[in-house]
């Protein structure tokens, strides 16, 4: 997705080779009109697949799945990262190990909102050892909800997340796939 790539050179900023900081436009400020056209972008490229939930991680995830969802019609439902109070006792849970905060989170997903009869889009900003990903598929199978595929808006290709996805035996389309990140340049695949 060009235009992704060219907000990526443009507004990102690669921290010591292996970070890349997306908050201008993805992650903290959100540029919405580039998020429509990401939400377009996974409809086209998911488009001939049953799609009944996007399952994503809060809270970067969040904003990508909902204007996807909004391209299929369907409902978000984001893993909850701890607990709250308000939050249901009937949880799905899943370890996932965070690399950019190192430390790990318990993922947690209401029983209520997801089940055998979904088929699910799973969908984050990044992917890159794919922790938070194997957690949301494992979330998924523990509800034995089908997953129909995985958008990722920017994957870290140099690191071996799609390589572990992909041996599981999931279809993984990302928008942009970074190819290195070498003395702090960006070079897509």
């Amino acid at each position: 997705m060009d235009l992704l790539k060219r907000k990526i050179l443009d507004d990102g900023k690669v921290i010591d080779g292996n970070i890349l900081k997306v908050d201008s436009f993805l992650n903290h400020q959100i540029d919405v009109k580039l998020l429509l056209e990401i939400g377009k972008e996974f409809r086209k490229r998911f488009n001939d697949i049953k799609i009944t939930k996007i399952l994503t991680v809060e809270a970067s995830g969040i904003s990508v799945a909902t204007i996807t969802a909004m391209n299929f019609n369907v409902p978000v439902i984001f893993a909850k990262k701890g607990s709250s109070k308000n939050q249901d006792d009937e949880t799905y849970e899943s370890e996932a190990f965070s690399f950019t905060k190192n430390k790990s989170y318990i993922m947690k997903v209401s029983k209520k909102y997801l089940n055998e009869t979904d088929n699910v889009l799973i969908i984050d900003d990044f992917l890159a050892n794919g922790e938070a990903c194997l957690s949301l598929i494992n979330i998924a199978g523990q509800a034995g909800a089908e997953i129909s595929g995985i958008g990722i808006v920017i994957e870290k290709a140099f690191q071996d997340g799609r390589k572990k996805i992909e041996d599981l035996g999931y279809h993984v389309e990302s928008l942009a796939r970074i190819k290195s990140m070498k003395d702090n340049q960006i070079e897509f695949i």
